[in-house]
């Protein structure tokens, strides 16, 4: 649950900063950093859509395969953790992009992106606990 939580709290992230892309939000309210520079970059568009919109499905799928892990018919399927897993690690994969472009190409750092990115890498560790939690008691010779 608390992975479904994170997910959560990462989707309203990337939801803002989609909404930003999109013009609906005016100019991003970041006290900390750059994240004007950082998000009117030519790096915010991967495959012709906003890096924040990614975001949002990302987290989307994050939230319900959580949300489905926790449900009494998926509980002790355990490829739902091992689906957590895969897919935190792939965010895990893509922030650590994400985050050296940031710090090596356009100098800047976006607030919110370093919030997602935490959020993701908390959620890599706790699927991974839960994956190592699930695992089967090895069977005596």
């Amino acid at each position: 649950m608390i992975i479904a939580t994170l997910a959560l709290i990462g989707l309203f992230v990337a939801m803002y900063l989609w909404l930003y892309k999109l013009g609906v939000v005016g100019t991003l309210s970041c006290k900390i950093g750059s994240c004007e520079k950082v998000n009117t970059s030519p790096w915010a568009v991967l495959f012709g859509q906003p890096v924040a919109f990614w975001g949002v499905c990302y987290y989307v799928m994050m939230f319900a395969t959580a949300m489905l892990s926790t449900t009494e018919r998926f509980a002790a399927d355990r490829r739902f953790t091992l689906s957590l897993v895969t897919l935190a690690g792939g965010g895990l994969l893509f922030s650590g992009w994400l985050t050296y472009l940031e710090l090596a190409v356009i100098h800047a750092v976006c607030m919110y992106c370093v919030i997602s990115a935490i959020i993701v890498v908390v959620m890599f560790a706790l699927s991974v606990m839960e994956l190592r939690a699930a695992a089967p008691e090895p069977v005596a010779p």
